[in-house]
């Protein structure tokens, strides 16, 4: 394994997404840090090996090669990097890799203040969720300048697998995300949607998930996320208001662009629904639970 021990490098936003990239940093030996408002997080990350832990990360910003930035959205990434005072410590031309999902336009937004900085920004949304990130197999679609490609090769061989170079633009990698997550989301509501039906209609859950998984029909979401169902288990991975936010960033895109999205604007009402029924802080699964009258398995109470 091919080792960057002089490399250091701070992952800001350790849920389940940042702190597999941030552990799959350590693993390639990165001197990785975690920086997040929750000290839970921090002392996790710490045990597994993390040279720093902070949430702010100001006393050691000047020491960093990279920051990787795996928050929910562009108000937490400006808050983190900007409202923190983190950018002014940091030393110019410090690349700064941010993965949230956002607009285009925020994107761009954010990548002029960094400018301010003497920072580059990689416009680098992942894909792939907690399972890929602890892996270190994530899917980057980014865009931004070679220069700022090259800083950071050291943090993209330790965290992907598949790096897809867009454009030279800022934004653009952002707009691939938003496409990609109009996909994500209608195949989360459609799977959801299937499994409800064959609820109603007393077909065995668990026989539904075996065909579909072995058919035409299946779909990496239907085949992930449904076994969440078979489980009755909706512990937030990814959760339903992340969906309402996605989905909504493709509903504003679409309406820039004046492109019709029915799917995608199906889709973000059966989020909104369910999230309005409680259930928002719930993985992204629970949008079966704005299917009614069905029965669905229950997690067994720990004993």
């Amino acid at each position: 394994m091919t080792r960057f021990d002089s490399y250091s490098i701070a992952v800001i936003g350790l849920g389940s997404m940042g702190m597999g990239v941030a552990r799959s940093c350590i693993r390639a030996g990165l001197n990785t840090a975690g920086i997040d408002i929750n000290p839970v997080a921090l002392d996790t990350l710490k045990t597994f090996g993390a040279a720093n832990v902070s949430q702010t990360g100001l006393e050691f910003a000047d020491q960093l090669d990279a920051v990787v930035v795996l928050v929910v959205n562009d108000a937490q990434a400006q808050a983190a990097l900007l409202d923190s005072g983190l950018a002014e410590r940091l030393q110019p031309h410090t690349p700064i890799m941010v993965s949230c999902t956002q607009s285009a336009q925020s994107a761009c937004t954010l990548s002029e203040k960094l400018r301010k900085h003497e920072l580059p920004m990689l416009d680098a949304p992942v894909s792939g969720g907690a399972t890929k990130a602890q892996q270190g197999t994530l899917t980057v679609m980014a865009s931004g300048s070679e220069t700022t490609f090259g800083r950071l090769q050291p943090v993209l061989k330790a965290i992907a697998e598949k790096v897809y170079r867009i454009g030279p633009e800022i934004g653009q990698g952002s707009s691939v995300k938003v496409i990609h997550q109009l996909l994500a989301g209608v195949h989360i509501a459609a799977a959801a949607e299937a499994m409800a039906l064959a609820a109603r209609a007393n077909i065995p859950l668990e026989t539904l998930y075996d065909v579909v998984t072995h058919a035409a029909g299946n779909s990496w979401m239907f085949e992930d996320r449904m076994k969440d169902v078979l489980e009755g288990d909706y512990s937030p991975r990814s959760t339903v208001d992340i969906f309402v936010k996605d989905l909504g960033l493709v509903s504003d895109m679409a309406r820039s662009l004046r492109f019709p999205t029915p799917l995608g604007s199906a889709a973000l009402n059966l989020f909104i629904n369910v999230s309005n029924s409680g259930h928002g802080q719930e993985n992204d699964s629970a949008v079966i639970k704005g299917f009614h009258d069905i029965n669905l398995p229950c997690k067994e109470p720990a004993v």
